[in-house]
């Protein structure tokens, strides 16, 4: 039977919620910022918020007498204050809001840290109780973000409403619109106040691209003394697959009413695993934010896992001294000596490739995350590329993305002297960086180390760059070549990881090779990691013998992990260059040797291309491999118009005739051609020389003039040569590099990079012509022109270039200026013809040049152009 509305067991209303607040601000729908956990010295008053149904909404106006106690829980309940008053019940209010609160308008002046609760009283009867508390974490939301806790891994993953095991989980940036369930964040934070226990509530907001609310967890985590690691989850969608739509979204997380991280992903087609950017209020760019420092090793635990690297002898003595000089520093201030707070721990890694730059670097991130000095102690690994913008504008941000994301750890710059290309160019952005990370290592925010990491020269020149740099860097690493005994326990060690062991013979082969590469090693040498690589191809041909047998499943766990002398024996065979199987075409090699021939002068360089045909030849048909018995990059060195464009043009179509080259055609090109206006363009404008050039022959004319323009020191003709190098080592055998220019400065070229005369083992000189040779050239192109010289013309002709010879400079043009003479000498008998009169026009005469022609020639006319007005009087 219904209770009818006036009956005294008739209930007017129906209690729907008590919740806490501190701030007095208005939310959208009438709402506060509830919390259950205050800080101590940010809180006046406490508020209690109650909330009840109307049952006589929409018919009659009714009073409720209405109480809130609240008390404080230490030892025993001891009351805070109560509080009744009666309320005015609107028959238009569905849901009633009665609000009051305790404390004093000054934060800090009335709530102690402890725990309290309040209790609401309707009509008498209790209807709920909140519990609360008021805690002492000392706030510090600057720079630096709060002081209760630092974040130490931010991750998430999928799966159902009933979360999923640790073990279980696997972690992904974006998830997939069709697969997704619930998408969950994992926290874990590093407890900065172990000492004492405490509440920490996190307040775990999904929201999507435009900003709207899709669902809020809230964790209230009772934090015990001594807990190191405060580690909860949270997640928000469907068991139901499908129902998140593609679009960009976000995890913020609450602390005390502030933002302390904020997650984002993406929902797209399918997952993608790893860690999702991270944007702390506090820092200007988003990082991934995971658990650097895992597994948690101990100082000398750390040291003991760098002890165990192969060789290494200084760094390790040298990184014990430095971790023990610090650990000197922090006790002199612990006795209270006034060190500085910010103790210098920026180095410089000088070493070749594959020495153990890198693994140290993180080693050391570790050592001073465990020694105070840094938060995380994780590494950032970037380069130029990483750091330097294309246009203006571009590089600081860049920049301050890349200190954003190792703050904490260690920011490694790999490579870090091509930042310093040039002096002088004022469109190197690299200068750029290197400024601001100057200015960041002075008087930033701390927290973070730079290694810089290079090759010892180039590195010693990257300090020298910007005064700055070698006051801020104060520890220099040398990390030497590893020698063949240490690289052979390298591979030991790379051999154990990988589950595969050599047979003796394959042994002693393996030792060979790793001893012949370090005798012939340059300073590109990989060391450890050509030793990895090596490994790789050996354990690659084991495979595919393995895989060529007949039921390879069922052969032992030895023949699967053991390398034979068979398959270190195709290793050296891959390692040859086979030229390719083109036969030698006996018609093309004739004709370019007969236009070799029909050259005047250079014997010397007859001689040698001569030879080396013969030579080729033999090869090819003993059957051998031409092309890792010589090097056919070769340098031409001669004053103007001595024949090496020609000749270059001659030897290409002679290697093509003998199959050396696939293509056999050649790309001419000079500086203009290789270098461009802005950074990053020249090794792209290079590489599609080079592309042009596959299979057949880039020639270089006047190649001086990428290793120092205009006396400018570095600029971008270096990134031009050591493009050109390493596709020369990358793609030997499968194009020819011919370099020309004049004596002296193809010597500078040579001796500019180490790299290049190493390369260049082949060098053809051209003499400047006789006077004789000139006079035979003069003759050769009046012939070529159908023209003739008469008796007394030609005589005049040969005393005019021995004259020419004799008051010969450096800047000489030998066949060049004869060509030039020679249109000259043409366009004068053109214009002598022209004016006789028709009849006196013979066809005999048509052709001839005369003394006369000869006569006006003047062989001083671009002295003459060229010479300097003197000083002093003009003499009549």
């Amino acid at each position: 039977m219904p209770v009818s509305f006036s009956s005294p067991e008739f209930k007017k209303y129906k209690f729907k919620e008590l919740k806490v607040y501190s701030s007095t601000e208005w939310l959208a729908n009438n709402r506060k910022k509830y919390r259950q956990v205050f800080d101590r010295f940010s809180t006046s008053y406490v508020y209690a918020e109650l909330t009840f149904y109307n049952k006589f909404f929409d018919h009659k106006v009714w009073e409720v007498n209405v109480e809130f106690k609240c008390y404080m829980i230490k030892g025993k309940k001891k009351e805070v204050c109560n509080l009744s008053f009666k309320k005015k019940v609107s028959k238009y209010d569905s849901v009633i809001f009665v609000r009051e609160g305790w404390g004093n308008k000054k934060d800090g002046a009335f709530w102690k840290n402890g725990t309290y609760y309040w209790e609401a009283w309707i009509e008498g009867e209790l209807v709920a109780t909140k519990y609360f508390y008021v805690e002492d974490v000392g706030l510090d939301f600057e720079l630096s973000g709060n002081t209760a806790f630092s974040i130490k891994s931010l991750k998430l993953y999928e799966g159902q409403f009933d979360d999923v095991m640790a073990e279980e989980r696997k972690y992904y940036k974006n998830f997939s619109t069709r697969d997704t369930r619930y998408i969950h964040s994992e926290i874990l934070l590093e407890n900065h106040k172990k000492n004492m226990n405490w509440h920490c509530e996190l307040f775990i907001k999904y929201y999507n691209e435009a900003k709207e609310l899709k669902g809020q967890i809230i964790r209230l985590i009772n934090v015990k003394k001594g807990m190191d690691i405060i580690s909860t989850s949270a997640g928000w969608g469907s068991n139901t697959p499908a129902s998140w739509r593609k679009g960009k979204y976000s995890v913020e997380i609450i602390f005390m009413d502030r933002t302390v991280a904020t997650i984002h992903y993406e929902v797209v087609d399918d997952f993608e695993e790893g860690i999702p950017e991270v944007h702390l209020p506090y820092e200007e760019f988003s990082t991934p934010f995971a658990d650097h420092t895992q597994p948690d090793l101990s100082f000398e635990e750390v040291m003991a896992k760098l002890d165990k690297l192969v060789g290494l002898q200084e760094i390790k003595t040298k990184v014990k001294d430095h971790a023990q000089y610090i650990k000197f520093l922090n006790l002199r201030k612990e006795k209270g000596f006034k060190e500085d707070d910010r103790i210098n721990i920026h180095s410089v890694f000088r070493g070749n490739p594959g020495t153990g730059k890198t693994t140290v670097a993180k080693m050391m991130g570790q050592l001073y995350h465990k020694m105070g000095l840094l938060k995380k102690g994780h590494v950032h690994e970037v380069d130029r590329v990483d750091l330097v913008g294309e246009y203006i504008g571009q590089t600081a941000p860049k920049v301050k993305e890349a200190i954003a994301k190792a703050r904490g750890g260690v920011l490694f710059i790999d490579e870090a002297y091509a930042l310093a290309r040039s002096n002088d160019d004022s469109k190197d952005f690299g200068r750029e960086v290197i400024e601001i990370l100057v200015k960041e290592m002075s008087n930033g925010t701390g927290d973070f180390a730079v290694i810089v990491a290079g090759y010892p020269k180039e590195m010693t020149n990257f300090i020298d760059s910007n005064p700055g740099l070698r006051s801020r860097f104060k520890h220099y690493f040398e990390f030497r070549d590893y020698t063949p005994q240490e690289l052979l326990q390298i591979a030991d060690l790379a051999a154990r990881d990988k589950e595969i062991d050599f047979d003796p013979k394959a042994q002693v082969v393996l030792d060979d090779i790793i001893t012949e590469e370090y005798r012939r090693r340059s300073v590109s040498f990989g060391n450890a990691r050509y030793v990895h690589d090596l490994l790789d191809k050996a354990k690659i041909n084991l495979g595919l013998r393995i895989m060529a047998r007949k039921n390879p499943d069922k052969l032992s766990l030895g023949d699967l992990k053991r390398i034979t002398l068979k398959d270190m024996n195709r290793l050296q065979k891959e390692e040859k260059l086979l030229i390719p199987e083109i036969p030698v075409d006996d018609k093309l090699l004739k004709l370019a040797l007969d236009e070799l021939n029909s050259l005047i002068g250079i014997e010397n360089v007859k001689s040698q291309i001569e030879e080396l045909v013969d030579i080729v030849r033999y090869h090819r048909e003993a059957g051998r491999s031409v092309i890792s018995s010589f090097s056919f990059h070769t340098v031409f060195v001669g004053n103007p118009g001595t024949g090496k464009t020609t000749v270059a043009r001659i030897l290409t179509k002679l290697y093509k005739a003998l199959g050396v080259l696939e293509r056999g055609h050649i790309v001419e090109t000079d500086r203009q051609g290789l270098i461009a206006g802005f950074v990053g363009q020249t090794a792209i404008k290079t590489a599609e020389r080079i592309d042009e050039a596959m299979g057949g022959v880039l020639f270089i004319d006047e190649a001086y003039a990428l290793s120092n323009f205009n006396g400018m020191q570095g600029d971008f003709g270096n990134e031009a040569i050591q493009t050109i190098l390493k596709r020369m080592e990358d793609n030997r055998g499968e194009f020819f590099v011919f370099a020309a220019g004049y004596p002296g400065n193809m010597e500078t070229f040579l001796k500019a990079n180490p790299g290049l005369s190493s390369r260049f083992d082949k060098t053809f000189h051209f003499e400047d012509y006789t006077e004789i040779q000139l006079f035979e050239i003069a003759q050769k192109m009046v012939k070529d022109k159908s023209m003739r010289l008469s008796a007394k013309a030609g005589a005049e002709m040969k005393n005019l270039l021995t004259e020419l010879y004799r008051t010969r400079d450096k800047y000489f043009g030998n066949a060049r200026t004869v060509r030039k003479l020679i249109v000259e000498l043409v366009k004068h008998q053109n214009l002598r013809y022209s004016k006789l009169p028709i009849e006196k026009r013979t066809k005999k005469n048509e052709r001839l040049i005369s003394y006369e022609d000869v006569l006006k020639l003047d062989i001083l006319a671009d002295s003459k152009a060229f010479k300097k007005k003197g000083i002093g009087f003009k003499r009549d």
